[in-house]
């Protein structure tokens, strides 16, 4: 079994199906929001979609990413290793801007696994696909807890007031489940995004396989579903084995982005994990493609997909203008590293991940 991967299952590779080229756009510089990352591209060309070198302790699979401002540092939570802390969300850091970074431990210890995980989930080894979110001071850390090829999961949410390990007053405190799924059920409750509309409020995205993504209300200050809330489909795939996962939304300029991910994640370079995208007014959708096409009806247009040695790019989040995503290096047999690409808008607004030598066609 693949070590930390975000997908229900290892399904087979299934054909890969090209989304619509990213549009060529008119652009003046745009500047990522607070983060300080800036994007330039000539008049008349395309937007640059650029990758940020990184170095270090870069073994990473479904990064959740948090942009610091300014000096501040930069954190990648990312899938747990079932060898290290009973197989807890593991911390990595950088203190120059993303490009060096270094392993400070796991979000808890064994002695301070979720036992309620285990006992709603049994066979649980380790700890999937965490999102992190903050709100009036609070980090919000939600997780997921699985096995292969089964939709009996939970998406559980712990809270600390810092990121910093190195802060006294860290430390992140079980507030148990947020949603669950069972056999009986249509959906997987695995791979957690948070964002909140233009009203402050916030919801969950989730979903792996099944049915495909949905995405139910949470409410302030605990983070947890808000009373009666059901989910609602966002995007699905028509065909078996309906790969799609990893759901994260994006906001910008009045449009939500649904990023997911498509085909088959966690089989080294033979993954077929690529990044596709759909657009909506609101949370709850509906998404479509550029030409209109429902991602419940097996739509996205593709953003980031394999070339060259990076291979099967997935499990996204994004923080202050950057992407952060896994991906298979065949350079090194195909050991799962971590990948930072800022994020471009066309002139229709669309966001813009590829660069000029990888364009999906």
């Amino acid at each position: 079994m693949p070590d930390g991967a975000a997908a229900a299952g290892a399904p087979p590779s299934r054909p890969r199906r090209r989304g619509l080229l990213v549009a060529a756009a008119v652009m003046a510089v745009a500047l990522a929001a607070a983060g300080g990352v800036a994007v330039a591209a000539r008049a008349g060309a395309e937007p640059a979609a650029t990758d940020l070198p990184v170095a270090g302790d870069v073994g990473v699979h479904d990064p959740a990413l948090v942009v610091g401002e300014g000096d501040d540092p930069w954190y990648v939570y990312s899938t747990g290793d079932e060898r290290e802390n009973a197989g807890a969300v593991q911390v990595r850091r950088s203190t120059d801007r993303g490009a060096t970074w270094e392993y400070v431990g796991t979000a808890w210890g064994p002695s301070d696994a979720p036992r309620w995980a285990q006992e709603a989930v049994p066979g649980v080894v380790n700890y999937w696909a965490p999102e992190l979110h903050e709100h009036d001071g609070t980090w919000y850390l939600y997780y997921a807890a699985s096995t292969f090829g089964s939709n009996r999961s939970v998406i559980g949410l712990r809270t600390s007031p810092t990121l910093d390990p190195d802060d006294p007053d860290y430390g992140w405190v079980d507030r148990g489940e947020v949603w669950r799924s069972e056999p009986t059920d249509g959906y997987n409750a695995i791979d957690p995004g948070i964002v909140e509309d233009a009203d402050g409020t916030p919801w969950l995205v989730f979903g792996s396989y099944w049915s495909g993504i949905q995405v139910v209300e949470l409410a302030w200050p605990d983070g947890l579903p808000a009373a009666g809330t059901t989910p609602v489909g966002l995007a699905s795939r028509l065909s078996a084995p309906h790969a799609i996962e990893a759901p994260y939304v994006v906001e910008h300029d009045g449009w939500y982005y649904l990023l997911v991910s498509q085909d088959a994640c966690c089989q080294g370079t033979d993954s077929t994990y690529r990044i596709a995208v759909g657009r909506s007014r609101d949370v709850t959708g509906p998404y479509v493609t550029r030409d209109g096409t429902d991602l419940l009806l097996d739509g996205g247009d593709v953003l980031l997909e394999s070339a060259g040695d990076r291979v099967g790019p997935g499990g996204q989040s994004a923080s202050r203008g950057v992407l952060a995503y896994h991906y298979y290096d065949a350079a090194t047999g195909g050991t799962p590293t971590l990948g930072l690409r800022e994020i471009a808008w066309d002139a229709e607004g669309w966001p813009v991940l590829a660069t000029a030598d990888e364009q999906p066609g």
